[in-house]
């Protein structure tokens, strides 16, 4: 959390990358799994702040860098083998358990990796099918970061990120499918209030409620 508060304060005065963020009053106060639009690195960090002490489901490979991955496999995080098949979907169900069972929200990217704005790809199960197993809230996340900070781009584009947090799903009586399609819908949906310029809608987003 320390490499957090530092990387946050040189996004806000080095970048000059400000943030805002609708719904906080949405975030549960029990552990939940956070569903949550991937657009480039920043979320990663700020995830962090929002969601306190997140724990993110990552592909196990990353393990393999120099340093950072050897720090990463230190962390309560849950690292998985993304060619195992459906092994990885009982691998994000009984570590993400354990972590929330240990009090950390977990992070998901359902689209598995990061998309470019005003595009999607298909949602996967893990992250609905944790938080059903878990008996625990999902809550979606819709976010522009990639507008001002491109995946592989070196020049960041100075402004303000809008992260919205929509309201917490509760898994009872649901299917995992029923989650992730609720999930879908309101993470896209919020997309085009928060970014209406890039899906061919002139409706401005509603000011920030609140701004961590």
């Amino acid at each position: 959390m320390i490499w957090v508060a530092i990387a946050m304060w040189l996004i806000r005065h080095v970048l000059r990358i400000d943030y805002r963020v609708l719904g906080m009053e949405n975030i549960p106060k029990v552990p939940c799994v956070v569903l949550s639009k991937h657009q480039s690195a920043w979320e990663t960090i700020v995830l962090q702040r929002v969601f306190d002490c997140a724990s993110y489901v990552y592909k196990k490979e990353l393990h393999w860098l120099p340093f950072f991955g050897w720090g990463l496999a230190m962390l309560p995080f849950v690292g998985i083998d993304r060619n195992a098949g459906k092994d990885a979907l009982v691998q994000v169900a009984t570590r993400g358990k354990q972590r929330l069972q240990e009090g950390y929200p977990v992070v998901v990217f359902p689209e598995g990796t990061r998309v470019a704005p005003g595009t999607k790809k298909r949602y996967k199960i893990g992250g609905a099918y944790l938080a059903l197993q878990a008996g625990v809230p999902a809550v979606p996340v819709a976010l522009n970061s990639g507008e001002f900070w491109r995946r592989n781009a070196f020049i960041k584009r100075p402004g303000t990120i809008t992260m919205s947090i929509g309201p917490a799903i509760d898994p009872t009586g649901l299917s995992a499918e029923d989650i992730n399609s609720r999930v879908e819908a309101w993470i896209e949906n919020e997309m085009r209030r928060i970014s209406p310029h890039l899906y061919g809608d002139t409706e401005a987003p509603a000011p920030a409620r609140t701004t961590a």
